[in-house]
């Protein structure tokens, strides 16, 4: 009998993924809920294979009524062959996400069945010493947006002794903690939650090679409450993992003993900056914290903490597992290894790629993205979430590198890629930049907290032609403010896409578009 893989991703279930589930289970046939592929413009995607690891077939944008009416064949219009070897799955180079779509997210016998595991064990064979090393050789930097090497965070946390909770007593236990940050808040960005709902055991793994690395017995994840499906398929891994011996005491018969809980938070995007993190970690208002002292040093509850983005933790199983110098051959530069590019906005086909870094911006859009959804032109492209630069059309053969978009002007971020076509207006998108940082500030510094403000004002100045020049200049005054003063990366990043759209597309500084009040 034929065997069905119906993803169980969120995406995936608001298109009809559980009905169509339903309605096979109603027909008698074995069903599997599987993650998401990464190609959104088919969900659902329905899989069917002869065998739980064999080669599968499968039918996009399937609905329940579609099942109910007769198993779907090889005739249909909406059959797209054999799934792996669709040009946007074989062009990819998925290290991070070599399981997400594959496996049942929460079945651990398909997790080790797909090479789950292999990571912890090369780890737990080593000293924790040579696995910051690995990492370190790797050339791992940060996924979340600043792009820190990995390994010298981690080296940073091995070399502190571990620390009771602060005003607790010197005697009182002490730790180390690993805290992935979760709080995926970018525009235009899904990665995260992709895969904690497509591979959660992953991140698991990941989390304890840190651990043994560091020497943490503590982890925690932060992780958005927008993201209900991936805070409940996570608690399920946690505790599968429990229950099989990956985390608690003694894990795998090592002397490692490191448990992993889930905090919620209520989303704040500034959460996303580590130290705002921690507060609210520690039952306070998410605000910024000074530093130094470093999180590495005096983290969480003023333990050394390693505090890493999804991506990167979830990074570390694939390098230990295939090694070091097998992640450092790709890429470019000092931007080593495979990045999780998200396709969002006006765009064909929005999804996940995940390839070495040096494709083009151009590559990801037009050629896996297939151009824009509405076929009109495309005149923007925002890379690197809400606090990223616009890029216009002709500058997009840029590489995808650290290196190569600071110069342009831009950051890779989390990954995330936003299209816009013609009929965008760029004087608009940066009133809404500035107001996003209005929302979103945490308050404690006064540029980013009155400069956003006063930003969206003069923004709005411009847009009814008062003074059109002198006001221009004033928001260019304003965004060196914020940039120089800021305290952390909300009111420090909101100046970049500002003023990309100001100097890539002045015309739409120049008519007026509202009335004056």
């Amino acid at each position: 009998m034929s065997i069905w893989f119906v993803p169980r991703d969120a995406a995936a279930r608001s298109m009809g993924a559980d009905a169509v589930a339903l309605a096979l289970e109603g027909r008698g046939e074995t069903v599997i809920r599987n993650g998401s592929r990464g190609m959104l413009w088919m969900e659902p995607l329905v899989e069917r294979a002869e065998s739980r690891h064999g080669a599968r077939v499968g039918w996009a944008n399937m609905t329940a009524a579609q099942i109910e009416a007769g198993l779907p064949d090889e005739q249909s219009t909406q059959y797209v062959g054999v799934v792996e070897e669709i040009d946007y799955l074989a062009r990819q180079n998925r290290w991070i996400y070599e399981r997400v779509g594959v496996t049942d997210p929460i079945d651990p016998e398909d997790y080790l069945a797909h090479g789950g595991l292999s990571g912890l064990k090369n780890a737990l064979a080593m000293s924790g010493s040579d696995v910051v090393q690995a990492v370190t050789d790797s050339g791992l930097r940060g996924r979340g947006g600043a792009g820190f090497p990995a390994g010298i965070k981690w080296r940073t946390v091995a070399d502190q002794s571990p620390a009771p909770h602060a005003g607790e007593s010197p005697s009182a236990a002490a730790h180390k903690y690993i805290c992935v940050n979760a709080d995926e808040g970018d525009s235009g960005t899904f990665a995260d939650r992709m895969l904690m709902e497509g591979d959660p055991f992953c991140l698991l793994e990941g989390m304890t090679i840190a651990a043994h690395a560091v020497g943490a017995d503590r982890g925690l994840v932060y992780l958005r409450s927008e993201y209900p499906d991936a805070i409940a398929t996570l608690q399920a891994a946690i505790w599968i993992a429990r229950e099989q011996g990956w985390l608690g005491e003694g894990i795998l018969g090592s002397e490692l003993n490191f448990d992993v809980e889930i905090r919620v938070g209520a989303g704040s995007y500034v959460c996303g900056e580590e130290t705002a993190m921690l507060e609210s970690l520690e039952g306070r208002r998410g605000m910024v914290r000074a530093k130094p002292p470093l999180p590495a040093i005096k983290g969480l509850f003023g333990t050394p903490t390693v505090i890493n983005n999804v991506l990167t933790i979830a990074s570390v199983p694939s390098i230990l597992a295939r090694g070091a110098e097998a992640y450092a051959a790709l890429g470019q530069e000092r931007s080593l290894g495979t990045q999780v590019f998200q396709l969002a906005g006006n765009i064909a086909h929005g999804g996940i790629v995940e390839t070495a870094f040096g494709i083009t911006a151009r590559a990801l859009v037009a050629d896996f993205g297939g151009g824009t959804r509405s076929g009109r032109p495309i005149r923007a492209v925002q890379l690197g979430g809400p606090l990223g630069a616009y890029l216009p059309d002709d500058k997009l053969d840029v590489a995808m590198t650290y290196e190569a978009l600071a110069e342009a002007g831009g950051m890779i971020g989390h990954g995330g890629i936003v299209v816009f076509d013609e009929t965008v207006n760029m004087a608009e998108q940066a009133r809404f930049a500035m107001d996003f940082c209005v929302e979103e500030s945490c308050g404690k510094c006064t540029p980013c907290r009155i400069g956003a403000v006063r930003g969206v004002e003069t923004i709005d100045k411009i847009r009814a032609g008062q003074d059109v020049a002198g006001n221009t200049a004033l928001l260019r005054d304003l965004c060196d403010v914020m940039t120089q003063g800021s305290l952390c990366a909300m009111g420090g990043l909101t100046p970049n896409p500002v003023l990309s759209a100001i100097n890539q597309f002045p015309e739409d500084f120049q008519s007026p578009v509202i009335a004056t009040g």
